[in-house]
């Protein structure tokens, strides 16, 4: 752009130096210096007019004030409402908007922090969590200038998010502490940790985290409520050192459904803050077990180590049958071991195979070959009538379900027909044949699925030593149950996947932000966003009843729920024009984790201060920082410049030299040449 220029600017030129010479040179007759005078000033006429007419870009250095740029990030949790705080940050903040010098000095940018971090110049303090580390991030983001002060309004006390001290800041802090910073004597509740689920009749463990702030020595009841009435409680000695204890103690879940349980430390004397001196959990109790079938012809060890190993997960139940001539009633459990089948177990097969049901088989010393060779079970054995010990070689190369070795090679070798083994069926061996100390690649225990029925072969009898060896070895039969349940879980007939998927926990605090997703998918189990899912539910306290819609977000249903009261709450979950719903139980606990501090943390952000180079000030002297911010030679108003660019139309200087040449050349024709 700029080479076109040039060339029109120059051929601009050169047709105004043609024109004034042709008007006031060529045309004369016998010229004088007044008529080369004239042409000069008529070209640098044509010449302007012409530079008008392209009218190219001027760059220009500009100065201008830059003014240092001031973030307010005020603390919009409930704990300011809460201790009635609210007031006072607004007259604070007014009177910072309203000084005249500060405004002057400062850009000023107010934000608000809570749950979220925003732009903002109004605060309802309604925000149930506190997050002051991702504030400062974020603002040292935004300013990129270490001599950008920032206020911090808050009280201190973080209940989300990472430990604010530790958070990158170049800029200096003014923290600004709000609330009592006085220290008052205090025992709460802290954390309780709790598994969600647990099995009717099954003790479940229950840990409890309490800490005391205070000097004199005091004895407390803490006990745990269910239902109101009282089914643990210990007296715990709290002192000036000794200020937190762990308590650990198992309930029995008695009730099948939700169980809500309220755990409470007694009131100290006088004691200012008493919110956090209890805190409800809810644990939900199944009434429902997972039930394991083993068929035998005859009782062998091998059967009871396997239950045990089994049910040491107390979600599986075992039943041990012999062998019937009519049908079993395999349709109420989840696996089916076959423990040494002969031709007994014919019309059980045959169910199994009809109903593409899973199941597992362990062949030995009383396993009818024969017969087995004939029920197409995608195995076979040419065997000789000789036994054989196998010992066992573990597979590292074995994917189809986690499990690391546990000393496999170890284990007392099982005892099977010696013979040569084929399998016609996909599979993947998990254990090899170990014969006298030679590692050979015939399987030991193999898993495999034929559409879509899983089949487990283990190739020998005995498993009863290795559950022994396995204690020997580690004092524990853990590795051994694991191992045996890890079989189980893979094999387990897998019911028909539910259409519609609920994700919701049992339990919410007040005032958080409660959020359900839910999955639905067609009868070709693809995911179906067609639908229109509906959330009922109900307060069975007060007997208020919502219908809420969900939302669909990429690949799930979601829906938000905010401002549910304390109580317990049943739902439902139904597809619309569908047959489809599912329902449950939760409860929201009365428990306000912004009310569970009674003091300002003003050490914390004295810290913060100090380590930022800035200063702390209180609610009560806010104005020194005023004074501070105002005077503080390190703020000062910047003297800046920036190259712009203007066009040359837009000069007025260029319309006075043109009206001033042309009024020089009429004076010159007027009253010296009298043209």
């Amino acid at each position: 752009m700029e080479k076109y220029l040039i060339i029109w600017i120059l051929l601009g030129l050169i047709l105004s130096i043609f024109l004034g010479y042709y008007l006031y040179y060529y045309k004369v007759k016998q010229p004088t210096k007044i008529n080369l005078l004239l042409a000069i000033i008529r070209s640098f006429v044509f010449f302007l007019i012409g530079l008008l007419l392209i009218n190219p870009s001027i760059p220009e250095e500009v100065l201008f004030s830059q003014k240092t740029k001031l973030s307010v990030l005020v603390d919009n949790s409930s704990s300011i409402k809460y201790f009635k705080k609210d007031s006072l940050i607004n007259h604070i903040l007014e009177g910072l908007k309203n000084d005249k010098k500060l405004n002057k000095k400062f850009n000023i940018d107010y934000y608000s922090f809570g749950n979220k971090f925003q732009l903002s110049d109004t605060f309802n303090f309604n925000d149930n969590q506190t997050d002051i580390s991702i504030p400062l991030k974020k603002i040292t983001r935004i300013q990129k200038n270490r001599n950008s002060p920032i206020v911090l309004i808050s009280d201190g006390n973080q209940t989300i998010g990472n430990d604010y001290l530790y958070t990158k800041i170049k800029e200096p802090v003014f923290p600004i502490v709000i609330g009592d910073t006085s220290k008052y004597k205090d025992v709460k509740i802290s954390q309780i940790n709790v598994n969600r689920y647990s099995f009717i009749n099954n003790k479940f463990p229950v840990e409890t985290i309490l800490q005391y702030d205070g000097v004199q020595p005091v004895r407390l009841r803490y006990s745990i409520e269910n239902n109101g009435k009282i089914i643990y409680t210990k007296i715990i000695k709290f002192t000036e050192k000794n200020n937190s204890r762990i308590l650990k103690t198992f309930i029995k879940a008695s009730q099948e459904g939700l169980n809500v349980y309220k755990s409470k430390i007694q009131y100290l004397e006088n004691e200012k803050n008493k919110a956090n001196n209890y805190k409800n959990f809810s644990v939900e109790v199944n009434n429902k077990q997972s039930k394991i079938l083993i068929v035998s012809s005859f009782y062998h060890p091998d059967l009871g180590a396997l239950k045990k190993a089994i049910e040491r997960d107390k979600q599986r139940k075992v039943n041990i049958e012999i062998i019937k001539s009519k049908k079993h009633q395999i349709n109420d459990y989840e696996l089916i071991i076959l423990y040494q089948p002969d031709e007994k177990f014919n019309l059980l097969l045959k169910q199994l195979n009809s109903n593409k049901l899973s199941f597992m088989l362990i062949t030995g010393s009383k396993t009818d070959w024969s017969f087995i060779n004939n029920e197409s079970l995608g195995i076979t054995k040419k065997n000789i009538n000789q036994l054989e010990n196998y010992s066992a070689s573990f597979n590292n190369s074995f994917f189809t379900f986690s499990q690391k070795n546990i000393g496999f090679e170890n284990f007392p070798p099982l005892l099977d027909y010696f013979g040569e083994l084929n399998i016609m069926i996909p599979q993947q061996t998990l254990l090899f044949q170990n014969i006298n100390g030679y590692s050979s690649q015939r399987p030991l225990l193999v898993t495999a699925n034929e559409n879509n029925q899983k089949k487990i072969f283990l190739y020998g009898e005995g498993i009863w030593k290795w559950r022994s060896s396995s204690f020997q070895k580690k004092n524990s039969f853990i590795n051994f149950d694991k191992f045996i349940g890890s079989i189980v879980q893979y094999a387990s007939n897998k019911k028909i996947r539910d259409r519609l998927d609920i994700d919701i926990k049992p339990a919410y605090n007040i005032n958080s932000k409660i959020l359900i997703s839910a999955f639905y998918i067609d009868e070709n189990f693809q995911f179906d966003n067609r639908a229109t899912l509906l959330f009922t539910v109900l307060n069975k306290n007060t007997k208020e009843k919502k219908i809420l819609p969900f939302s669909l977000s990429d690949s799930s249903y979601q829906l938000y729920l905010n401002s549910l009261d304390s109580g317990k709450y049943e739902y439902t979950v139904s597809v619309n024009e569908q047959d489809i719903s599912k329902k449950g139980n939760f409860v929201v606990n009365d428990f306000l984790v912004e009310e569970q501090f009674t003091s300002a943390n003003s050490n914390k952000l004295g810290l913060l201060a100090k380590k930022t180079k800035g200063e702390l000030y209180f609610e009560d002297n806010y104005n020194l920082l005023i004074d501070k911010l105002v005077n503080d030679d390190q703020f000062q108003i910047e003297q800046k410049s920036k190259q712009i660019s203007s066009n040359l139309i837009n000069k007025t200087w260029m319309m006075l030299v043109i009206v001033t040449l042309l009024s020089i050349e009429w004076i010159i024709r007027k009253y010296i040449v009298k043209v």
